[in-house]
């Protein structure tokens, strides 16, 4: 991997990562200020996400954890556009996407999301797949749309099989064409709802370096949920750990390993250190999550 450990000033203080290949700055910084989301199914008042605030920086990878069903994935749909909020605000770069006013963000090519289970369009190759969203959005003719996706392709490790069918490759070479096919749009943020959940740990480990290498190249700023702690560790800047329904900020943990970033980073004392201080404020969460749930089935 190459090294990108450039810098900017972000609000006065020393942000990683807010630098674009030809040294220009670039969008992408998040607020999330106050935000609650109450369901009402049946008349049933659900809080899933209660005073929920975090900063993300421009260019920052933003690691999201916490326990299973806690308002993480409500949390991310509300900033890619697909669910209404109650209360607070989110801003992108300073501008509303929702808040007082405008509860729902319009859905849009600067927020492009990869959800867990798999999305290409199994009747289209990879290269279609990937070229479908700017044909589609008329941002680019059809022949300039295949060459940029072979391109994008290729830089992703996945040149030889631009032609092949989402069911003629392996698990991991559809996810890294899934997240070629959503930088193609050349989003501000990426958000990823544990991408590679289903994935075992050989595979795990080759995606995670492919998306540090995609990261290096395009600099954008990464929302991403998970449960693995290894992995919040291994990719992030900082790891903000939210508490049991309903989801608000916990903590949040400053990663303070180098970048470039190989294997041998997870057998260094300061991950160690790292990994115990994320585990602990998740286990506690975990635990309420856990209680909480024999209440309701008592």
């Amino acid at each position: 991997m190459n090294e990108f450990m450039s810098k900017t000033k972000v609000n006065g203080t020393a942000a990683p990562h807010a630098q674009i290949n030809n040294g220009a700055p670039m969008g992408g910084a998040l607020s999330i200020k106050h935000v609650s989301k109450i369901y009402d199914p049946e008349g049933v008042n659900v809080c899933a996400v209660d005073d929920c605030s975090m900063e993300i920086a421009a260019g920052e990878v933003c690691m999201i954890v916490g326990p299973s069903g806690c308002g993480k994935t409500t949390l991310l749909n509300a900033i890619a556009g697909f669910h209404s909020i109650t209360s607070g605000e989110i801003t992108l770069d300073g501008d509303l996407l929702c808040g007082p006013g405008k509860p729902k963000a319009a859905q849009g090519a600067d927020r492009m999301v990869v959800f867990q289970n798999g999305a290409l369009f199994p009747w289209k190759t990879l290269v279609e797949n990937v070229a479908y969203g700017p044909i589609v959005q008329r941002r680019m003719s059809k022949p300039e749309a295949l060459e940029k996706s072979y391109q994008m392709l290729a830089e992703a490790g996945l040149g030889d099989f631009g032609d092949k069918y989402p069911g003629e490759v392996s698990s991991g070479m559809a996810r890294r064409a899934e997240i070629v096919r959503a930088l193609i749009n050349e989003p501000k943020v990426l958000l990823l709802d544990e991408p590679y959940r289903a994935m075992d740990a050989l595979t795990k480990s080759i995606m995670h370096e492919s998306l540090l290498e995609t990261y290096d190249r395009t600099k954008v700023t990464i929302f991403f949920i998970t449960h693995d702690l290894e992995e919040a560790i291994f990719l992030g800047d900082k790891v903000h750990v939210v508490t049991t329904r309903p989801c608000s900020l916990k903590k949040t943990i400053d990663v303070t390993i180098p970048r470039p970033r190989t294997y041998e980073s997870l057998s260094s004392e300061n991950f160690r250190h790292l990994m115990a201080e994320v585990n602990e404020a998740v286990h506690e969460e975990a635990v309420k999550a856990f209680q909480a749930g024999e209440r309701e089935l008592a």
